[in-house]
Order: C-alpha cells, then structure tokens, then sequence
C-alpha cells in the first residue's frame, strides 16, 4: 500500500481513547464499513489481540493487514471483503 493510499483510508487513532472504549469504536466502524472499503488502527501496541476477536467474530468477512509494526507506532488497515455475514454488520 502506497503512502497516497494509505492517505485516503480513515483512521482511528486508538491512542487517543480511553482503553476500555477502544473495541466499542472499532466494532462499530467494522459494522458501518461498506464492502470493498477499508480504515486504518493506529496504537501504540501489538493489536493482535484485536485481529484475533475481529476474526472469531466475523469469520472470511474482513481483511486485515499490518501497514507498519512498531516498535512505537502499529498501523492495520482492516478492509470489508465479504459483501453480507452473519446478520450482525451493514449490508446483511
């Protein structure tokens, strides 16, 4: 992904929300995000634990690709790939 690129996908800095707000904010943009359109996390941490939980919960229905991996700064962008899942998110 090019620096243009990246430049047009919103974000959510997550370093800037309280922790225990932090999953609320971003599930609720994983269940606006239209197919085939995509935002980038922002911490100041691994969010592996965050891919995990996206993944068990959504199944095959969002991508997820590291964009730059600390040791300060870990960028994902997270993209909408399936057009409907289980019922839970837009679009279904």
């Amino acid at each position: 992904m090019t620096v243009e690129e990246l430049a047009e996908i919103p974000a959510i800095d997550i370093r800037t929300i309280p922790h225990q707000e932090r999953h609320t904010k971003i599930f609720s943009m994983l269940e606006a995000l239209e197919p085939g359109h995509a935002f980038a996390v922002i911490s100041d941490h691994e969010p592996r634990p965050l891919q995990y939980q996206i993944d068990a919960n959504f199944p095959d229905v969002f991508g997820w690709a590291y964009v730059e991996e600390g040791p300060e700064v870990w960028r994902a962008v997270i993209s909408r790939e399936a057009a409907s899942c289980c019922g839970c998110c837009s679009g279904s």
